[in-house]
């Protein structure tokens, strides 16, 4: 494991406890000096777990496995740094943005790397342990959450006091993916009055199972789940119809907290600027979606913006602001997505007739065998429809 080079990324692929288990696989573990720091893993740690700590070209010489939070794809800042560092015939395991990032994934094919995408795991039963970005999505519902209470100028809670009584903040979640539904839980925790909005009605008992209220939008029979319970991307149509009976809900609001991306395209728009404009002034939208372009018209990737004395916050990596956790949850998708392909004597195999393998894997043996990859190289008219995850 070498050391996370995007800027700002707190995150470790492996934590100390990870790398135990792997050496319990009959694995040997080299990880880059001090990569642990920033999340909370001193090398100490490591080194009392038989790890062995050594360079970062010590790391990648060595490595029959090169473990990493950003790998190229996924680290614009210095991700192409570690290209000449890779060779043929080592695995790679990662966030590369593999549905974005197709020109990264051409080289990690040229260089001969077999590279598995940890966003592409498949939302299947047997790989919930292995699906990263539901452990990250929980994280940045989370983080967008205490984001909001920080920036409102309101408390969230109900508060009787001597000086009278505070009413509870308002809080609109829109959609309850995995971020989603952590946000409802987290602003419910801090005392908030909670309602949530999917496009998915069967989601609606989740998010009252957690006290929230589902909001109810008249789409006209326009349905929006799609494979694997994940909302697929829709119309303009269908968003424009959405967006106005939004802005009747919305108009009620303190916060709102967007969290509507679909994997390899933009984000959709779900709050235009003339929707925020009639939130009160002191309101915040926190809009998690930043990095896909944002679901408010208004977004900026890693600003906030105040328009009209209403902050519109677009963090970015939000996952990373609690890097302890998030490593350990990463660390654990990652230990458990090798554990398919190491066998009792340690030996590596790429099991091609595993779901799991077969659709997190995008290149090998010198090509990109990734289907949903190869669409997006051979060209829009064979891409087909779009899955989203409100997430």
């Amino acid at each position: 494991m070498p050391r996370e080079t995007f800027s700002g990324e707190r995150r470790v692929a492996l934590t100390p406890r990870a790398c135990e288990a792997l050496i319990k696989l009959k694995l040997d573990v080299v990880v880059e000096s001090s990569a642990g720091l920033d999340a909370g893993f001193p090398d100490e740690e490591y080194a009392r777990r038989g790890v062995r700590l050594g360079s970062r070209e010590d790391v990648f010489r060595d490595a029959a496995i090169v473990v990493q939070s950003r790998a190229v794809g996924a680290n614009p800042d210095r991700g192409r740094d570690d290209l000449p560092l890779l060779r043929q015939g080592q695995m790679l395991i990662g966030f590369g943005e593999p549905l974005t990032a197709l020109k990264e994934c051409a080289e990690l094919a040229e260089r001969g790397v077999s590279f598995f995408a940890m966003e592409l795991v498949p939302r299947i039963t047997r790989a919930q342990a292995m699906d990263a970005l539901s452990s990250m999505a929980s994280i940045a519902g989370y983080e967008a959450v205490l984001i909001a209470a920080v920036t409102l100028p309101k408390m969230f809670p109900m508060m009787m006091t001597a000086a009278g009584t505070l009413t509870p903040a308002k809080v609109l979640v829109l959609g309850a993916g995995v971020a989603g539904l952590q946000a409802i839980a987290t602003a419910k925790r801090l005392g908030a009055v909670v309602s949530a909005y999917d496009v998915r009605s069967a989601v609606k008992e989740q998010i009252e199972s957690l006290g929230a209220k589902f909001v109810v939008l008249d789409m006209g029979g326009a349905s929006a789940e799609g494979e694997g319970g994940y909302a697929k991307a829709m119309d303009e149509a269908f968003y424009q119809r959405q967006r106005e009976q939004l802005a009747l809900v919305i108009k009620e609001q303190d916060v709102v907290i967007t969290t509507a991306a679909v994997p390899g395209r933009k984000a959709p728009i779900l709050i235009t600027a003339e929707m925020a404009e009639v939130m009160a002034s002191g309101s915040v939208i926190v809009d998690i979606a930043a990095e896909r372009g944002g679901n408010c018209a208004l977004t900026r990737a890693g600003e906030t913006v105040v328009h009209r004395g209403i902050s519109i916050v677009g963090p970015v990596n939000l996952a990373s602001k609690a890097p302890f956790h998030s490593s350990q949850m990463y660390a654990t998708n990652v230990v458990n997505l090798l554990k398919l392909m190491i066998d009792k004597e340690g030996a590596l195999k790429i099991n091609l007739g595993d779901e799991i393998i077969r659709e997190t894997l995008v290149t090998h043996e010198g090509k990109i065998v990734n289907a949903k990859v190869n669409q997006l190289l051979a060209g829009p008219a064979t891409v087909a429809a779009g899955e989203g995850k409100a997430s």
